[in-house]
């Protein structure tokens, strides 16, 4: 766009696109401060490229047309996680413009975000991790009405396992990711019957085409959910461990009411609803203890049904999970609150706005009032842990383990990727292209320290 022109769409008819809750910004879309969305396949506006959004503490123009990626009213570059590469990075990165992050999934989709370098690119984040500026950790948590859903009676269960289903329900597709989760099951197999329909450790077959079908899986089927329902345990390993990253994968078998065996969240038991509602698998010594307590509930129901009490009136007995999904401004399939990007858009137009403001009392009075502070991410809003073996110790493993050639190497090149964006943003260089000329720089001052 030329400096000023009102980009294209912005004589905005009624969109079909979340606007926000109105406030009392009369200024006209081409005074506003433009938000960038980096990653175009994220884009929470439909049907344009181009939607001006009201905020409570202002508007602002938010796009996903890059062709105002150097504007100088382009004030905030809005980056998805997944799709974040250090050696795709816009540069030079100009010194007008924050970066936000927006980064609900795994940290194995980018471990260049678990370390220091990369985090601090950022401004304003958007991640799993409480500790962010807009923290998305019940992302996976309607709310505590989904928790209270009945589970299947215990006579069910029984009558289940007396047909010759196991006490434990494996499903996964997904295999070879850095926690490792296949390793311990395959070790727990060894004591305990566990059913695994998925791909990994494939061990058993879904009763019928329909639910051999992973749309129907993903979708919360209802004739797939009830025959899930009917295990007693399901394992619940997340695919990379890291605080306050909990999925579908936790939350779906509470409500339930299959008790998830977990690993995932060292967190996790903050969040729980009360006391007695998950087993944690870090808490016993080997798969061996672990199948002997899982044995031990399945021999006695009311042992095994104190996992479930949450359930009853007055069961979620945690202030903190309570307090936390009523703070939380979006909703999770709730079309009365902002889902959480538009949650997020709004949260980065009002920073914008403020900075705006700040900025320009700070030029009017002439250096009198001290210039607004940048904003910076700190390694705690993501900070994930380098990924360790699902059962026994990295020593352990055979040479050509694949795990360990893959998610090790990826974690510390990940180190590397974040320290040579840093250093050509601080040198200010423009040209991507020399990305891997500073990876090279940064691995010979590497080996030489060893």
């Amino acid at each position: 766009w030329a400096q000023d022109a009102v980009p294209p769409g912005a004589a905005f008819v009624a969109a079909a696109s979340y606007r926000g809750p109105g406030n009392n910004d009369t200024r006209s879309n081409k005074a506003l401060p433009i938000l960038l969305w980096w990653s175009g396949s994220l884009f929470p506006h439909f049907p344009g490229d181009t939607e001006r959004i009201d905020c409570p503490r202002g508007s602002c123009l938010v796009t996903r047309s890059r062709r105002v990626a150097r504007h100088r009213r382009t004030k905030a570059l809005i980056f998805y996680g997944t799709d974040f590469r250090a050696y795709e990075a816009p540069l030079p990165r100009l010194p007008h413009q924050t970066w936000a992050l927006f980064h609900e999934e795994s940290p194995m989709n980018n471990y260049v975000l678990s370390h220091s370098p990369g985090i601090r690119l950022f401004n304003y984040t958007a991640t799993f991790r409480r500790e962010s500026d807009y923290p998305l950790t019940l992302q996976w948590l309607p709310g505590t009405g989904y928790l209270r859903a009945p589970a299947v009676p215990l006579a069910e269960k029984d009558a289940w396992r007396r047909k010759g289903y196991g006490p434990v329900l494996y499903m996964q597709s997904h295999c070879d990711v850095p926690s490792d989760r296949d390793r311990y099951v395959r070790e727990l197999m060894k004591y305990i019957q566990v059913d695994s329909y998925g791909k990994c450790l494939h061990n058993r077959e879904l009763p019928s085409e329909r639910l051999r079908d992973t749309s129907t899986a993903t979708t919360e089927d209802s004739e797939f959910m009830t025959f899930i329902a009917r295990y007693k345990f399901h394992l619940a390993l997340e695919n990379a461990v890291c605080d306050d990253y909990m999925t579908e994968k936790l939350w779906r078998p509470m409500h339930l009411g299959a008790v998830p065996v977990y690993r995932g969240s060292p967190a996790v038991r903050d969040w729980m609803p009360n006391n007695l509602s998950i087993i944690l698998i870090d808490d016993f010594d080997s798969p061996r203890e672990l199948a002997k307590y899982l044995d031990f509930l399945d021999k006695n129901g009311e042992e095994y049904l104190k996992y479930l009490e949450y359930k009853n009136v007055g069961g979620i007995k945690n202030q903190f999970l309570l307090e936390s999904l009523e703070k939380r401004e979006w909703g999770v399939n709730d079309m009365t609150l902002p889902n959480y990007l538009n949650g997020f858009e709004c949260f980065i137009c009002d920073k914008e706005n403020t900075r705006v403001k700040e900025e320009q009392e700070y030029k009017k009075s002439r250096g009198k009032i001290p210039a607004p502070r940048p904003h910076i991410a700190q390694f705690k809003h993501m900070g994930c842990p380098m990924p360790t073996p699902g059962f026994g110790s990295v020593e352990d493993l055979s040479e050509g383990d694949s795990w360990k050639e893959m998610w090790l190497q990826d974690y510390w090149q990940s180190l590397d990727q974040g320290e040579a964006l840093t250093a050509m943003i601080h040198r200010n260089e423009s040209h991507q292209g020399r990305f891997w000329d500073y990876m090279h720089e940064i691995f010979l001052k590497r080996t030489r320290q060893h």
